[in-house]
């Protein structure tokens, strides 16, 4: 999705308004993420009189996987943008926290893109009790007990387990 700011670069003060849509690509970062259908971006640019700040909410669904049980969820996200905005030849640093356009037009897929990738967590759960995947034969546990055995553990705590059956 691409902003015209024409209108604003040389008026301080100036704002457009930003409402549309922005389509994200299948995503594989702490997880796998697919977008069923566009996000939508509600907000404005405004020109401070050194650069343009853009500050927007950014609302949709992914789709990804349960970290416990693997099952494919939709998890609804919504998340804020808060960027500083400056044409490559205004003179501003390009190690600053700007981000650079060219002409009068910027290209916001990329931008939200960037703030998903900041804002995402590193896990989602199909639900808070999620019981996972046995160990031993890979079933889901919140479909019913697999009945296999519960007596393996980690080597580190069998010293642990020693204790507790010296104590029964």
């Amino acid at each position: 999705m691409k902003i015209d700011v024409s209108s604003i670069l040389k008026e301080a003060g100036g704002q457009i308004e930003i409402d549309g849509c922005v389509s994200l690509p299948d995503t594989k970062f702490l997880g796998e993420y697919r977008f069923p259908e566009p996000i939508k971006v509600k907000g404005g640019v405004s020109n401070n009189g050194k650069s343009l700040i853009l500050r927007a909410d950014a609302e949709g669904v992914m789709i990804t996987s349960c970290a416990r049980c693997m099952k494919e969820i939709a998890v609804p996200m919504k998340f804020h943008m808060d960027e500083n905005l400056a044409r490559e030849d205004s003179g501003i640093d390009a190690d600053a926290d700007v981000i650079l356009f060219r002409d009068s037009e910027i290209e916001l897929d990329d931008i939200v893109y960037d703030n998903f990738l900041m804002n995402v967590e590193g896990k989602y759960l199909c639900k808070e009790d999620c019981k996972g995947l046995c160990p031993e034969c890979g079933k889901d546990l919140n479909e019913g007990d697999c009945g296999c055995s519960n007596d393996n553990i980690d080597p580190r705590w069998s010293a642990l387990l020693d204790i507790m059956k010296d104590n029964e």
